[in-house]
Protein backbone atom coordinates (compact mmCIF):
# COMPACT_ATOMS: atom_id res chain seq x y z
CA UNK A 1 0.00 0.00 0.00
CA UNK A 2 1.20 3.25 -1.15
CA UNK A 3 1.70 5.95 1.77
CA UNK A 4 0.23 9.33 1.32
CA UNK A 5 2.62 12.45 1.26
CA UNK A 6 1.92 14.98 3.16
CA UNK A 7 3.15 18.61 3.26
CA UNK A 8 3.00 20.59 6.98
CA UNK A 9 3.98 24.13 6.42
CA UNK A 10 5.22 25.63 9.81
CA UNK A 11 6.19 22.10 10.97
CA UNK A 12 8.80 23.29 13.76
CA UNK A 13 6.10 25.56 15.07
CA UNK A 14 3.93 24.74 17.92
CA UNK A 15 0.56 22.97 16.39
CA UNK A 16 2.62 21.82 12.90
CA UNK A 17 5.29 19.90 15.00
CA UNK A 18 2.53 18.08 16.94
CA UNK A 19 0.46 17.35 13.47
CA UNK A 20 3.62 16.52 11.08
CA UNK A 21 3.83 13.75 14.89
CA UNK A 22 0.04 12.39 13.88
CA UNK A 23 0.57 12.23 10.54
CA UNK A 24 3.76 10.30 11.04
CA UNK A 25 2.12 7.65 13.26
CA UNK A 26 -0.86 7.67 10.83
CA UNK A 27 1.88 6.46 8.27
CA UNK A 28 2.06 9.35 6.17
CA UNK A 29 5.18 10.10 4.51
CA UNK A 30 5.93 13.68 5.99
CA UNK A 31 7.43 16.65 3.98
CA UNK A 32 7.75 19.50 6.71
CA UNK A 33 8.31 23.73 5.80
CA UNK A 34 9.15 26.23 7.97
CA UNK A 35 11.44 29.05 8.04
CA UNK A 36 12.22 28.88 11.87
CA UNK A 37 11.01 32.60 12.29
CA UNK A 38 9.22 31.08 15.20
CA UNK A 39 9.87 27.59 15.40
CA UNK A 40 12.77 25.49 16.90
CA UNK A 41 14.54 22.64 14.84
CA UNK A 42 14.28 20.64 18.26
CA UNK A 43 10.30 20.60 17.74
CA UNK A 44 10.67 18.40 14.42
CA UNK A 45 8.95 14.83 15.07
CA UNK A 46 11.73 12.14 14.18
CA UNK A 47 11.23 10.65 10.68
CA UNK A 48 10.34 13.78 8.98
CA UNK A 49 11.80 14.98 6.08
CA UNK A 50 13.00 19.06 6.97
CA UNK A 51 13.25 21.94 4.41
CA UNK A 52 14.36 25.21 5.84
CA UNK A 53 11.86 28.05 3.70
CA UNK A 54 9.24 30.07 3.66
CA UNK A 55 5.68 29.71 2.18
CA UNK A 56 6.53 33.47 0.79
CA UNK A 57 9.18 31.99 -1.85
CA UNK A 58 6.97 31.22 -4.23
CA UNK A 59 9.91 29.28 -6.23
CA UNK A 60 10.46 26.87 -3.51
CA UNK A 61 6.81 26.32 -3.00
CA UNK A 62 6.01 24.82 -6.46
CA UNK A 63 9.70 22.84 -6.71
CA UNK A 64 8.50 20.89 -3.60
CA UNK A 65 4.97 20.48 -5.07
CA UNK A 66 6.66 19.09 -8.63
CA UNK A 67 9.17 17.17 -6.40
CA UNK A 68 6.96 15.52 -3.77
CA UNK A 69 3.55 15.10 -5.26
CA UNK A 70 1.83 16.01 -2.27
CA UNK A 71 -1.40 13.87 -1.49
CA UNK A 72 -2.10 16.34 0.94
CA UNK A 73 -1.42 19.87 2.18
CA UNK A 74 -1.37 21.03 5.79
CA UNK A 75 -1.13 24.65 5.82
CA UNK A 76 -0.24 26.17 9.48
CA UNK A 77 2.37 28.59 8.96
CA UNK A 78 1.33 31.81 10.19
CA UNK A 79 2.71 34.73 12.53
CA UNK A 80 -0.30 34.52 14.91
CA UNK A 81 0.05 37.77 17.11
CA UNK A 82 -3.84 39.08 16.50
CA UNK A 83 -3.06 41.84 18.41
CA UNK A 84 0.15 42.93 17.05
CA UNK A 85 -1.16 42.74 13.13
CA UNK A 86 -2.28 46.10 13.34
CA UNK A 87 1.21 47.25 13.83
CA UNK A 88 3.18 45.34 10.95
CA UNK A 89 0.47 45.22 8.54
CA UNK A 90 2.75 44.90 5.24
CA UNK A 91 4.42 41.80 7.11
CA UNK A 92 1.30 40.07 8.56
CA UNK A 93 -0.69 40.13 5.13
CA UNK A 94 2.42 38.93 3.15
CA UNK A 95 3.03 36.06 5.48
CA UNK A 96 -0.31 34.90 6.53
CA UNK A 97 -2.26 35.73 3.21
CA UNK A 98 0.53 36.05 0.27
CA UNK A 99 2.41 33.15 1.65
CA UNK A 100 -1.38 30.73 1.82
CA UNK A 101 -2.08 32.00 -1.95
CA UNK A 102 1.49 30.82 -2.87
CA UNK A 103 0.09 27.39 -1.26
CA UNK A 104 -2.96 27.05 -2.97
CA UNK A 105 -2.02 28.28 -6.76
CA UNK A 106 0.91 25.13 -6.06
CA UNK A 107 -1.78 23.02 -4.94
CA UNK A 108 -4.06 23.92 -7.94
CA UNK A 109 -1.41 23.40 -10.39
CA UNK A 110 -0.20 20.30 -8.92
CA UNK A 111 -3.42 17.88 -9.64
CA UNK A 112 -2.35 15.50 -6.96
CA UNK A 113 -3.57 17.37 -3.41
CA UNK A 114 -6.83 15.62 -2.33
CA UNK A 115 -7.30 18.05 0.40
CA UNK A 116 -5.76 21.00 1.50
CA UNK A 117 -6.47 21.87 5.66
CA UNK A 118 -6.02 25.31 6.44
CA UNK A 119 -5.41 26.43 10.21
CA UNK A 120 -7.48 29.59 10.16
CA UNK A 121 -8.58 31.19 13.71
CA UNK A 122 -11.43 32.61 15.60
CA UNK A 123 -10.44 35.98 15.42
CA UNK A 124 -12.63 36.21 11.84
CA UNK A 125 -15.33 36.09 13.55
CA UNK A 126 -14.16 39.75 15.88
CA UNK A 127 -16.33 40.99 18.27
CA UNK A 128 -19.38 38.73 17.21
CA UNK A 129 -21.35 37.49 20.79
CA UNK A 130 -20.12 34.50 21.77
CA UNK A 131 -20.23 31.37 22.15
CA UNK A 132 -19.49 31.65 18.18
CA UNK A 133 -20.68 29.55 15.86
CA UNK A 134 -19.63 28.41 12.53
CA UNK A 135 -23.24 29.58 10.63
CA UNK A 136 -22.02 33.21 11.82
CA UNK A 137 -20.98 36.01 9.66
CA UNK A 138 -17.14 36.40 10.11
CA UNK A 139 -16.38 40.54 10.92
CA UNK A 140 -12.69 40.61 11.49
CA UNK A 141 -11.37 43.15 13.40
CA UNK A 142 -7.72 43.10 13.27
CA UNK A 143 -5.09 42.49 9.90
CA UNK A 144 -4.41 39.06 11.30
CA UNK A 145 -8.23 38.29 11.05
CA UNK A 146 -8.63 39.66 8.06
CA UNK A 147 -5.42 37.65 6.66
CA UNK A 148 -7.27 34.47 7.91
CA UNK A 149 -10.85 35.17 6.51
CA UNK A 150 -9.08 36.21 3.05
CA UNK A 151 -7.27 32.89 2.90
CA UNK A 152 -10.29 31.03 3.76
CA UNK A 153 -12.57 32.65 1.03
CA UNK A 154 -10.00 32.19 -1.34
CA UNK A 155 -9.95 28.15 -0.75
CA UNK A 156 -13.70 28.34 -1.17
CA UNK A 157 -12.84 30.27 -4.75
CA UNK A 158 -10.90 27.36 -5.61
CA UNK A 159 -12.89 24.85 -4.80
CA UNK A 160 -15.26 26.13 -6.75
CA UNK A 161 -13.03 27.33 -9.97
CA UNK A 162 -10.70 24.09 -9.47
CA UNK A 163 -12.20 21.42 -7.22
CA UNK A 164 -9.69 21.53 -4.74
CA UNK A 165 -10.74 20.48 -1.63
CA UNK A 166 -10.48 22.04 1.65
CA UNK A 167 -11.32 21.76 5.68
CA UNK A 168 -10.79 24.91 7.76
CA UNK A 169 -10.27 24.74 11.35
CA UNK A 170 -10.90 27.81 13.86
CA UNK A 171 -8.35 27.15 16.92
CA UNK A 172 -8.69 29.23 19.95
CA UNK A 173 -6.05 29.93 22.43
CA UNK A 174 -4.25 26.18 22.44
CA UNK A 175 -1.60 25.93 24.83
CA UNK A 176 0.80 23.08 25.47
CA UNK A 177 4.02 21.44 24.55
CA UNK A 178 6.02 22.98 22.10
CA UNK A 179 4.89 26.38 22.46
CA UNK A 180 7.13 29.30 21.88
CA UNK A 181 7.36 30.86 25.59
CA UNK A 182 9.46 33.34 24.40
CA UNK A 183 6.80 35.36 22.15
CA UNK A 184 5.71 38.47 24.12
CA UNK A 185 2.91 39.30 21.71
CA UNK A 186 1.25 35.77 21.78
CA UNK A 187 0.83 32.28 23.93
CA UNK A 188 -0.56 33.61 26.80
CA UNK A 189 0.04 30.73 29.17
CA UNK A 190 3.95 30.52 27.51
CA UNK A 191 4.23 34.24 28.71
CA UNK A 192 3.75 33.37 32.23
CA UNK A 193 5.13 30.64 32.67
CA UNK A 194 7.86 31.61 30.80
CA UNK A 195 8.18 35.08 33.61
CA UNK A 196 7.67 32.74 36.24
CA UNK A 197 11.22 30.99 35.78
CA UNK A 198 12.54 34.17 34.88
CA UNK A 199 11.29 35.71 38.46
CA UNK A 200 9.21 38.59 37.28
CA UNK A 201 5.51 39.43 37.49
CA UNK A 202 2.80 37.88 35.15
CA UNK A 203 1.55 40.81 32.92
CA UNK A 204 -1.84 40.80 32.11
CA UNK A 205 -3.50 43.69 29.94
CA UNK A 206 -6.38 45.29 31.82
CA UNK A 207 -8.19 43.79 34.98
CA UNK A 208 -7.96 40.61 33.77
CA UNK A 209 -11.78 39.37 33.17
CA UNK A 210 -11.32 39.00 29.68
CA UNK A 211 -12.80 35.35 29.09
CA UNK A 212 -11.26 32.52 26.63
CA UNK A 213 -11.64 29.00 26.55
CA UNK A 214 -8.01 27.59 26.78
CA UNK A 215 -7.12 24.77 24.71
CA UNK A 216 -4.74 22.03 25.35
CA UNK A 217 -3.18 20.90 22.62
CA UNK A 218 -3.92 17.15 22.66
CA UNK A 219 -7.72 18.31 21.88
CA UNK A 220 -6.36 20.01 18.67
CA UNK A 221 -3.73 18.57 16.77
CA UNK A 222 -5.58 14.83 15.65
CA UNK A 223 -7.96 16.29 14.85
CA UNK A 224 -6.53 18.42 11.93
CA UNK A 225 -4.52 15.42 11.09
CA UNK A 226 -7.72 13.07 10.81
CA UNK A 227 -9.00 15.99 8.21
CA UNK A 228 -6.57 14.03 5.65
CA UNK A 229 -9.04 10.82 5.95
CA UNK A 230 -12.42 11.71 7.06
CA UNK A 231 -14.10 12.97 3.50
CA UNK A 232 -17.27 13.95 5.51
CA UNK A 233 -14.64 16.96 6.71
CA UNK A 234 -14.33 17.91 2.82
CA UNK A 235 -15.51 21.50 2.21
CA UNK A 236 -16.52 22.57 5.54
CA UNK A 237 -15.58 24.56 8.69
CA UNK A 238 -14.79 23.30 12.03
CA UNK A 239 -14.15 25.55 15.22
CA UNK A 240 -12.08 23.10 17.32
CA UNK A 241 -10.76 23.57 20.93
CA UNK A 242 -11.81 23.38 24.73
CA UNK A 243 -15.51 24.11 25.99
CA UNK A 244 -15.13 25.81 29.16
CA UNK A 245 -14.08 29.79 29.47
CA UNK A 246 -11.93 30.99 31.87
CA UNK A 247 -11.01 34.15 32.91
CA UNK A 248 -7.29 35.75 32.91
CA UNK A 249 -7.04 36.08 36.09
CA UNK A 250 -8.47 32.64 36.93
CA UNK A 251 -5.36 31.53 34.09
CA UNK A 252 -2.96 33.35 36.04
CA UNK A 253 -3.69 31.79 39.71
CA UNK A 254 -3.49 28.42 38.05
CA UNK A 255 -0.28 28.67 36.25
CA UNK A 256 1.15 30.29 39.33
CA UNK A 257 -0.11 27.46 41.13
CA UNK A 258 1.11 24.51 39.06
CA UNK A 259 4.33 26.25 38.48
CA UNK A 260 4.83 26.14 42.72
CA UNK A 261 4.90 30.07 43.02
CA UNK A 262 2.34 32.93 44.52
CA UNK A 263 0.81 34.83 42.07
CA UNK A 264 2.49 37.96 41.15
CA UNK A 265 0.66 39.73 38.76
CA UNK A 266 1.29 43.16 37.22
CA UNK A 267 -1.47 44.93 35.11
CA UNK A 268 -1.00 47.19 32.25
CA UNK A 269 -2.84 49.26 29.83
CA UNK A 270 -5.96 47.30 28.38
CA UNK A 271 -5.22 46.69 24.51
CA UNK A 272 -8.27 46.63 21.97
CA UNK A 273 -9.39 43.37 22.02
CA UNK A 274 -12.60 41.27 22.33
CA UNK A 275 -13.39 40.81 26.07
CA UNK A 276 -14.72 37.84 25.66
CA UNK A 277 -14.17 34.62 23.14
CA UNK A 278 -15.14 31.16 23.13
CA UNK A 279 -17.00 28.74 20.72
CA UNK A 280 -19.28 25.85 20.01
CA UNK A 281 -18.19 23.07 19.23
CA UNK A 282 -21.18 21.02 17.85
CA UNK A 283 -20.25 20.32 14.67
CA UNK A 284 -16.29 19.07 15.34
CA UNK A 285 -18.03 17.00 17.78
CA UNK A 286 -20.12 15.02 14.69
CA UNK A 287 -17.26 13.94 12.69
CA UNK A 288 -14.02 14.27 15.13
CA UNK A 289 -16.26 13.76 18.85
CA UNK A 290 -14.21 9.92 19.15
CA UNK A 291 -10.71 11.95 18.98
CA UNK A 292 -11.85 14.96 21.33
CA UNK A 293 -10.26 14.36 24.98
CA UNK A 294 -10.92 17.23 26.99
CA UNK A 295 -8.15 17.75 28.61
CA UNK A 296 -8.81 19.52 32.11
CA UNK A 297 -7.38 22.95 31.84
CA UNK A 298 -5.16 22.16 35.27
CA UNK A 299 -4.18 19.14 34.23
CA UNK A 300 -2.95 20.58 30.48
CA UNK A 301 -1.11 23.51 32.12
CA UNK A 302 0.01 20.80 34.34
CA UNK A 303 1.87 18.62 31.36
CA UNK A 304 2.88 22.27 29.44
CA UNK A 305 4.54 23.49 32.89
CA UNK A 306 6.42 20.20 33.18
CA UNK A 307 7.74 20.29 29.47
CA UNK A 308 9.13 24.01 30.22
CA UNK A 309 10.94 23.38 33.44
CA UNK A 310 12.58 20.71 31.47
CA UNK A 311 13.63 23.44 28.54
CA UNK A 312 13.67 26.08 30.99
CA UNK A 313 13.08 30.11 30.01
CA UNK A 314 13.70 31.48 26.79
CA UNK A 315 15.20 35.10 25.69
CA UNK A 316 11.87 37.01 24.97
CA UNK A 317 12.00 38.00 21.36
CA UNK A 318 11.00 41.49 20.11
CA UNK A 319 9.50 42.17 17.22
CA UNK A 320 11.93 44.62 15.10
CA UNK A 321 10.18 45.48 12.18
CA UNK A 322 6.99 47.48 13.69
CA UNK A 323 5.56 49.98 10.37
CA UNK A 324 3.14 51.52 12.57
CA UNK A 325 3.38 52.85 16.37
CA UNK A 326 0.57 54.92 16.79
CA UNK A 327 -1.90 53.23 19.28
CA UNK A 328 0.35 50.67 20.22
CA UNK A 329 -0.03 49.32 23.76
CA UNK A 330 2.14 51.37 25.85
CA UNK A 331 3.83 48.19 27.50
CA UNK A 332 5.03 47.30 24.11
CA UNK A 333 6.41 50.67 23.21
CA UNK A 334 8.54 50.14 26.32
CA UNK A 335 9.40 47.47 25.57
CA UNK A 336 10.72 48.37 22.13
CA UNK A 337 12.23 51.00 23.85
CA UNK A 338 14.32 49.04 26.18
CA UNK A 339 15.75 46.81 23.26
CA UNK A 340 16.55 50.09 21.42
CA UNK A 341 18.32 51.25 24.38
CA UNK A 342 20.67 47.67 25.06
CA UNK A 343 21.72 48.02 21.21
Amino acid sequence: MQHPVSLVTGCSGFIGSHVARELIAMGHIVIGLDDLSGGFVENNPIGMTFIKGSITDAALVNTMFSKYQFDFVFHLAAYAAEGLSHFIRNYNYNDNLIGSINLINASVNAGTVKNFIFTSSIAVYGSNEPPLYETMTPHPEDPYGVAKYAVEMDLRCAHSMFGLNYTIFRPHNVYGENQNIGDRYRNVIGIFMNQIMQNKPMSIFGDGMQTRAFSYIADVAPIIAQAAVRTEAYNKVFNVGADVPYTVNTLAWVTASIMGVEPVIQYTEARKEAMHAFSSHENVKVVFGDLIKNVPLAEGIARMAAWAKEFGARQGQVFENIEVYKNMPPSWLRLIESQHRAA
